[in-house]
């Protein structure tokens, strides 16, 4: 089966069938949009379009400059992505954060500590690995 990390998002899946079926058309060998999906597939190593399909459609897709929301140990925050790196295998990114308001990290209240730009890493599903004391996730995120 393919690597996950390295398959584009549905919509670039369906221009990269069309241009195959361009192509392939301006080569006299003709093709249905749902052959050529199926082609695409098999080159990706899917057993099927629909296969192919679910892998792509599964995974959170984030960018650069993308505007998220979620909680970084317990807080809510809304932030821009600053940076993004798929780490190992490709099941995990490490995101960086820059925090629209300075988000207290600290829960007594005796003193604070606050960050406005932090690193975590994530999955696919935009939780991260590490967990706070309680159990929750340290970061979670999700597209605004």
């Amino acid at each position: 089966m393919t690597q996950t990390q390295n398959i584009a998002p549905v919509a670039e899946l369906k221009e990269q069938a069309k241009r195959l079926r361009k192509r392939l058309q301006d080569t006299g060998v003709m093709l249905s949009h749902s052959e050529a999906l199926e082609l695409l597939a098999h080159q990706h190593g899917a057993r099927d379009w629909n296969t192919l399909h679910a892998l792509a459609g599964n995974r959170m897709q984030l960018r650069i400059g993308d505007r998220v929301e979620g909680r970084y140990l317990g807080q809510p925050f809304t932030a821009e992505i600053r940076g993004l790196t798929i780490l190992g295998d490709g099941s995990h990114r490490r995101v960086t954060l820059q925090f629209d308001a300075p988000v207290d990290v600290v829960q007594f209240d005796s003193f604070s500590a606050y960050r406005q730009r932090v690193t975590g890493e994530i999955g696919w599903d935009g939780r991260s690995t590490r967990h706070t004391s309680n159990g929750e996730p340290q970061l979670t995120i999700r597209p605004v």
